[in-house]
C-alpha cells in the first residue's frame, strides 16, 4: 500500500469507527428508554392487577354475606343477578296501601336485610339499593297494558315507597352512611316478569360499589 493510500485509509477508518460508536451509543440510548419505559409500564400494570385483586376479594366477601340472607324471604335469582323478596304482597287493585296481612313477615324481612347488611364492617363498601315496586298487567295483547303504562309504573313506585316507609316506621336501620336507598316502580314492565303471583314480589336491587384503593402510580 503506497504512502497516499494509507493517509487516506486511516483517517477514513476512524470517521467510519466514529460513526459506528455513534449508532451503537444511539441505540443503547433508544433501548434503554424503552426497557424503562416498558419497566414502569409493567410496574403500573401490575399495580393495577393487585387493587383489582383486592377489590375482587372484598365483592366475594360482600356476596358471601348476602348468601346469608334468609331463604324464607329473599331469593337469588341467578339469571337477572338480583334479589327477590318472597312476601307475596297482594295489593287491592289500584291501591299502594300494604295489606295488614303481609307486614308481619315484610318487618322479619327487613330485620334480615339490616342485620345482614350492618354484619359488614368494611368502610370501603358502600351500596347502592332499589326496592323495585310492580304492578300485576293485564291478560297479554290487552290494550290497557299500554295505555295505563304510565300511570302502573306510578302505582308501583308508591308502593315501593310504601314498604321503605313502612320498614322506618318499624325501627328497621339500615347502615345510613353506607347506602344509597332507593324506590322506583317498573309497572307493568321488568326483566323476569313470570305472569304469575311470582309478579306481585318486590325485587331488590343490591349492589355493592367498592371504594377506590389508594394506589400510586409506579415512577
Amino acid at each position: 500500500m503506497s504512502k497516499e493510500n494509507r493517509d487516506f485509509f486511516w483517517p477514513s477508518y476512524v470517521d467510519l469507527m466514529t460513526v459506528l460508536f455513534i449508532v451503537m451509543l444511539v441505540l443503547f440510548v433508544l433501548s434503554f428508554k424503552m426497557f424503562q419505559s416498558k419497566d414502569h409500564e409493567n410496574r403500573n400494570t401490575l399495580a393495577r392487577l393487585e387493587v383489582q385483586l383486592e377489590e375482587k376479594k372484598k365483592l366475594d366477601e360482600i356476596k358471601a354475606a348476602l348468601s346469608r340472607l334468609d331463604a324464607k324471604y329473599f331469593q337469588y335469582n341467578e339469571k337477572f343477578k338480583r334479589h327477590e323478596l318472597l312476601v307475596n304482597v297482594l295489593f287491592e287493585p289500584s291501591r299502594a296501601e300494604i295489606p295488614q296481612q303481609a307486614l308481619a313477615p315484610l318487618r322479619r324481612a327487613g330485620e334480615e336485610l339490616s342485620q345482614v347488611l350492618n354484619s359488614i364492617e368494611d368502610d370501603d363498601v358502600k351500596y347502592l339499593i332499589v326496592i323495585d315496586g310492580r304492578a300485576a298487567s293485564y291478560p297479554k295483547g290487552d290494550p290497557r297494558n299500554i295505555t295505563e303504562r304510565d300511570y302502573a309504573r306510578e302505582l308501583s313506585y308508591r308502593r315501593a315507597l310504601a314498604l321503605l316507609k313502612f320498614w322506618r316506621s318499624a325501627g328497621i336501620k339500615l347502615p345510613e352512611d353506607k347506602i344509597e336507598l332507593i324506590a322506583s316502580g317498573s309497572g307493568f314492565e321488568g326483566a323476569g316478569r313470570t305472569g304469575d303471583e311470582r309478579d306481585r314480589r318486590f325485587v331488590i336491587q343490591i349492589l355493592p360499589k367498592v371504594g377506590t384503593l389508594d394506589v400510586r402510580k409506579v415512577k
